[in-house]
């Protein structure tokens, strides 16, 4: 029988190619294994296998080495493939997420996992959670060692770039085997459904400042009455600031104590918005859409009006009516206008105002405040909101909140602009000079106007309100 080294030399030619089939034998190896138990490479297997590699080359100048390789190439296999099936299973783990079901719109929104270790070893993992693309996780990804038998808890907050219903339904564990050789993506169900609303933080300051004497923080100032309120609401003792002619003869009398009355405002007023849904209120300001701006200073308006006594409605449309709120008092009312806007977003479709306004004129009859929010940005428009508002005048107390566009107004007001930057200075103040009409024509009509800025749009339509009431428009 021949010598086995002459043999290998006399097949030379044939193990040229063993480098390149004992590589592709061991990938296709630990790759089905992979698949096998749903895990893939980790970064220190593929410095592990640059030695089969280099060995699987060596033969070319070394033939006689290829009983050398092949046993490296084994030990390899069984080491990966041993250390693949040290991986842990779904159900070594679970998951609990802590966080309040609402949240608000730019702000942060803080929550909590809970990872549960059931297995008798220690893991290496990386947590993320099921963030939908509309959110902000800080941090997005944890990296921990879980004991055995144990649990962590771990915290982030969220940031909403869009309001609405969102659901988050598992959390996504990327853990280690125990060699570090492999890693297996692990999906968690935990579901949790969080709803974004508008910007409610805003309405907690408002009490805090209210509650303090501490409102024109907040851009709120205090109108002067001009008259007398003249709601009956108690009667009290008499106190050297009180006016005489306020004096109640009759209590005063039956007490024999000096008695006068107190009125307090109007109640029982209201409030009807019309938030235009088209595609005018598409456009951004700080972030966020008109529309968004737009609906935190309804609901800032509206939990005004109702600790006022007032009953406060909704109507948001765009082709079509989309919600309406009946008009109604109490602060229950504020969680029917939430839950009506808050996953309520600009259309790019054009608006139907008739539409809106005869559908407020069939189901509001009794004299309100109708407040339209909405954005012009030509004459078709234009005129459409003048003949509807100026329709309400008499019957109702319309008012049109008109929103600026802030690269008009700083286009228009460069200091000193030139070369091309003149004309478009020009076109900006025309079309400056054109709006400036439409409000003009709007107040000549009977038809109160407030023109702002979208995210200063909250303190100028609270004193517009407030100076309504002083003023006993309604």
């Amino acid at each position: 029988m021949s010598d086995p080294v002459s043999w290998i030399e006399s097949y030379s030619s044939q193990l040229r190619m063993l480098p390149v089939l004992l590589v592709m034998a061991i990938l296709a190896v630990l790759v089905g294994l992979g698949r096998w138990k749903r895990a893939a490479p980790y970064g220190p297997l593929a410095i592990v296998l640059l030695a089969p590699c280099l060995l699987s080359l060596s033969l070319v100048l070394f033939p006689q080495a290829f009983l050398l390789v092949a046993v490296v190439d084994l030990v390899i296999v069984l080491v990966a493939a041993a250390d693949l099936l040290s991986l842990p299973q779904q159900r070594f783990f679970s998951v609990e997420r802590s966080a309040v079901r609402i949240a608000s719109l730019k702000k942060r929104h803080a929550v909590s996992l809970t990872i549960s270790n059931h297995s008798g070893r220690a893991w290496e993992m990386w947590i993320r959670d099921d963030v939908p693309q509309e959110f902000e996780a800080l941090p997005d990804e944890f990296a921990r060692r879980l004991p055995a038998r144990s649990r962590i808890s771990l915290h982030y907050d969220l940031t909403a770039s869009r309001r609405g219903s969102f659901v988050l339904a598992a959390v996504y564990l990327r853990v280690r085997s125990g060699l570090g050789l492999w890693q297996r993506f692990l999906t968690i169900p935990c579901r949790s459904q969080l709803f974004v609303y508008p910007d409610m933080q805003q309405l907690s300051e408002y009490a805090i400042l209210a509650r303090t004497n501490r409102l024109s923080l907040m851009g709120v100032r205090r109108t002067r009455r001009v008259g007398l309120d003249h709601d009956f609401e108690r009667l009290r003792d008499y106190t050297l600031d009180d006016n005489h002619k306020h004096i109640d003869w009759r209590a005063t009398a039956r007490r024999s104590k000096l008695t006068v009355k107190d009125f307090q405002a109007s109640q029982s007023q209201r409030i009807v918005f019309l938030m235009d849904c088209g595609r005018m209120m598409t456009n951004e300001a700080a972030g966020i859409s008109l529309l968004d701006h737009s609906l935190n200073a309804m609901l800032m308006l509206s939990y005004v009006a109702l600790h006022q006594g007032d009953a406060v409605g909704l109507i948001c449309f765009s082709d079509e009516i989309h919600s309406f709120v009946p008009p109604r008092g109490g602060m229950n009312q504020m969680n029917r206008l939430l839950h009506a806007s808050f996953d309520r977003f600009p259309r790019l479709v054009e608006s139907r105002y008739d539409d809106a306004f005869l559908y407020l004129t069939s189901r509001c009859k009794k004299r309100s405040l109708v407040v339209l929010v909405t954005n012009v940005i030509d004459e078709v428009n234009a005129n459409r909101i003048e003949r509807w508002l100026s329709t309400l005048a008499g019957r109702h107390l319309p008012l049109g909140v008109l929103l600026r566009d802030h690269q008009l107004f700083d286009v228009a007001n460069l200091p000193q602009p030139a070369g091309r930057d003149l004309y478009r200075a020009a076109a900006a103040a025309e079309i400056l000079t054109w709006r400036h009409q439409v409000l003009t024509d709007l107040q000549h009509q009977g038809v109160l106007s407030l023109d702002v800025f979208p995210e200063e749009m909250t303190a100028p339509l609270v004193n517009r309100y407030l100076e309504i009431k002083a003023r006993h428009l309604l």
